[in-house]
């Protein structure tokens, strides 16, 4: 994991690039902080305006805060090292408005009378640090460059800009599970990028490519075990530090020592642009990288983009091939990926295959089969329109053949010779690559018999009646060429908002202004829930509508989270599961807005004297039907995947609806049904063995998990499987269901009273009825069986409820 700094810039002549990839370039146009523009500290009612050029300036004079230029007339507020590197560059560690640049005239950072931060766009309010305080205040930066808005009676932090860093940890600032670190866009973009740094529900440091279609995690390797991965799940303290003498300590178990370790030296630790995380030494006015996260640069995914191959050499460093048959998107950037030059839709039956040795591309299969034949699989791909490629190899762990159906060309990488992509193309690409090929690999090699003849020729002068017509079908041509242009791109505006007005009728959803649901929510006041997906506010709308927002969390797929649930929803319509009413796509926001359950979610109810019998069995009934309709009713198959009780609301009247599809899987009804997942999903404790030993997914796990969730309404809390503190709720979970099925043995398979009073939960002990109880607890035990076969459908299981 230590890279030394020779070894390094050997391996990597690209580190002149990387180096300045956080050294930002405008600071040629910036004054440095001098004794007459600087000042220790702001006071309340004061503020740092744009152009009077105002700074913060650290004790040490290391770190200075204030306005710093992006672009013409373009500013961030932003912390940044004082000291200039050698190329007279700026580097910037924190910014408040990454995503925001405010104007370079009538902008301000002020501190109110009420204790808030507040940064202002030619007067209007583009960021707040939403505090709020009757004591004195001031705000200052440290030595630490952590800026600090210090109570000043009791010498306490209100905010700081450590809890929220962007792209860069400083020494000693502690990184945990409520902060996570966010790449800029490209060396030039330093809003928002595609690549997070954070913990994940597991308590592990994870790495996260995550776009507007795409997310995936690359690091530490996805498909090993976290113990494979030499970490551990079992901290749930979820903290991690760099200190000043260059040694990171994660409780997942993560660890590294810079090459420089030592007391004397200004570091960073940056998730750079290309996804890589980078520990930084100053050193002579530069920057030298002291030690990299990941060595090999194509392992990080989204490098390339879609449709291309990454390719590593140490004279040339990290580069993008496109595949055969495709063309590059922008030539200036190569992270986008290529197009297609032909149409997938067309002429099915006139595809065929070209072979790629030892190519990978990492995740998105639609489904893998095992002990296929090499031309089932072939079949298998041509005869599916999704299919781009495939793969067929030897798997030495199970001693046979597999058969992978690829529906998105992602993350391709040179690999070992046990992995051959068959890339699916129409034949007419197909024959001229092999063409091609062969063409330059038999192709006689005439040099030496070539004779240059050296002659001159005299050149006849164009008439001008001919350089005439030359120049004027140039011009016409230019001329039809931007109306092409121009007619494509109002058709594409126009066909967007008319997609935009279909929705809105088809799905009854509207699209919310990020500025209504900052005032619908009084700016995210009233939190009434949260978890991995996003936190869930109250709030109103115009129309007095009481709803629930839920705002997703730029990482945990983020992203990907909101578009699933937008395609899931709006596909589906039952009294028993959660209705949408609208959403908003802004900028990095991504948002939900839902009916309000008053109750809350069942979570929050087990174990207590709020549900009674009759409740408990509406509930198991309600959730049942829910599931039932999105596995069998709806258009297209839906998994959910994260059945639980912090999923499954309750209104006014304690009628359950199941929410959060954030998670879940949609095929179409005549997909395959053994259908396989790219990484495992839902909560341990309501998991499925499916999951476990990567058996094909079906919708019998959302049947185990409903199970799960029945068994811990009966037994109530003190049984509960949701815990997440040292690990073992999966040996609980089982401990807990071989027990209850050696007890219901023990008696014959029978469910006697005296059985179901030692395991029923003590708040409902006089109030069940005897036969209705036993029906539900033989339902739950029917479909937690380890084998998906025994366990009944969703629809059968609402039949036994309602029998």
């Amino acid at each position: 994991m230590i890279i030394h700094i020779s070894n390094f810039i050997m391996h990597n002549p690209c580190l002149v690039i990387l180096i300045p990839l956080i050294t930002f370039s405008c600071s040629s146009q910036f004054v440095t902080a001098t004794s007459s523009n600087s000042s220790n500290v702001l006071t309340q009612a004061s503020s740092l305006a744009v152009e009077k050029q105002t700074y913060l300036v650290s004790p040490n004079r290391v770190f200075t805060a204030g306005f710093h230029q992006t672009g013409q007339n373009a500013y961030f507020f932003a912390i940044w090292f004082t000291e200039l590197i050698s190329d007279g560059s700026h580097t910037l560690v924190w910014m408040a408005n990454r995503d925001a640049p405010v104007n370079g005239k009538h902008s301000s950072f002020s501190l109110t009378k009420t204790g808030n931060l507040v940064l202002t766009d030619a007067g209007q309010k583009i960021w707040t640090s939403n505090t709020k305080s009757t004591l004195s205040l001031q705000l200052q930066l440290l030595d630490s460059g952590n800026l600090v808005l210090t109570q000043i009676d009791t010498q306490s932090y209100l905010w700081q800009s450590f809890d929220f860093p962007t792209d860069t940890l400083l020494p000693n600032q502690p990184f945990t599970k409520d902060t996570f670190l966010v790449s800029s866009r490209s060396l030039t973009n330093f809003s928002s990028g595609f690549y997070t740094f954070f913990f994940d529900n597991d308590n592990v440091i994870r790495l996260l490519y995550n776009n507007d279609v795409i997310t995936s995690v690359y690091w530490p390797k996805p498909w090993l075990l976290t113990w494979d991965s030499d970490r551990s799940t079992f901290n749930s303290s979820r903290i991690a530090l760099l200190d000043s003498r260059g040694r990171f300590g994660s409780s997942d178990n993560y660890t590294f020592v810079t090459s420089d370790y030592g007391l004397s030296f200004q570091r960073r630790m940056t998730l750079d642009v290309d996804g890589n995380v980078r520990v930084y030494t100053l050193n002579n006015r530069n920057w030298i990288v002291s030690l990299q996260t990941i060595s090999s640069a194509c392992n990080i995914h989204g490098s390339c983009g879609v449709n291309s191959v990454c390719t590593y050499s140490p004279e040339f460093g990290r580069g993008c091939t496109c595949l055969h048959g495709y063309k590059v998107k922008n030539q200036s950037d190569l992270s986008l990926g290529c197009d297609p030059t032909f149409d997938f839709t067309k002429n099915q039956e006139n595809y065929g295959f070209i072979k790629f040795p030892h190519t990978e591309f990492y995740g998105f299969d639609s489904g893998f089969v095992l002990g296929l034949r090499f031309q089932d699989c072939k079949n298998l791909c041509l005869n599916n329109s999704e299919c781009k490629a495939f793969q067929y190899y030897f798997d030495k762990a199970t001693n046979g053949f597999k058969c992978s159906v690829k529906t998105l060309l992602f993350n391709g990488h040179n690999m070992d010779a046990s992995f051959v992509t068959y890339l699916k193309l129409p034949m007419i690409d197909v024959l001229s690559f092999y063409h091609k090929v062969v063409k330059q690999e038999s192709g006689p090699n005439c040099s030496s018999s070539i004779v240059s003849l050296k002659r001159t020729y005299n050149k006849n002068s164009a008439s001008g009646s001919l350089n005439f017509l030359l120049w004027f079908s140039i011009i016409l041509g230019a001329i039809e060429v931007t109306c092409f242009l121009v007619f494509c791109y109002s058709t594409k505006r126009s066909s967007r908002a008319s997609t935009q007005k279909y929705l809105a009728i088809a799905t009854g959803f509207r699209r919310f202004t990020y500025d209504e649901i900052t005032k619908a929510t009084q700016n995210f006041k009233d939190e009434i829930g949260r978890g991995g997906g996003g936190i869930v506010y109250k709030g109103v709308l115009r129309d007095n509508r009481v709803v629930a927002v839920k705002r997703l969390h730029q990482v945990n797929q983020g992203e990907a989270e909101f578009l699933a649930e937008m395609s899931t929803i709006g596909r589906i319509n039952h009294k028993n599961l959660i209705e949408t009413y609208g959403y908003c796509a802004e900028r990095k926001h991504r948002i939900l807005v839902y009916e309000y359950m008053e109750n809350g979610s069942l979570a929050t109810k087990l174990g207590t004297n709020e549900l009674d019998w009759q409740k408990m069995l509406a509930i198991a009934t309600g959730v049942a039907k829910g599931l039932a309709y999105l596995h069998e009713e709806c258009l297209e198959w839906v998994l959910h995947c994260d059945v639980k009780p912090h999923n499954i609301l309750l209104d006014v009247d304690y009628n359950p609806k199941v929410a959060d599809f954030g998670l879940s899987k949609l095929f179409h009804q005549d997909a395959m049904e053994n259908s396989m997942f790219s990484r495992i999903r839902g909560t341990r404790g309501y998991m499925a063995p499916e999951w476990v030993f990567n058996l094909p997914i079906t919708s019998k796990v959302d049947v185990y998990s409903y199970g799960m969730v029945v068994l811990e309404m009966i037994l109530g809390k003190n049984h509960t499987f949701d815990q997440e503190i040292d690990g073992s709720e999966g040996m609980e979970q089982k401990e807990i269901v071989s027990r209850l099925k050696e007890k219901v043995n023990e008696n014959g398979d029978s469910l006697t009273e005296t059985l179901i009073k030692d395991i029923l939960d003590p708040t409902m002990m006089d109030e069940y009825e005897s036969s209705e109880m036993k029906k539900l607890l033989k339902v739950a035990l029917q479909c937690v069986e380890e084998n998906k076969d025994l366990r009944p459908t969703m629809s059968e299981v609402v039949k036994m409820l309602l029998d």
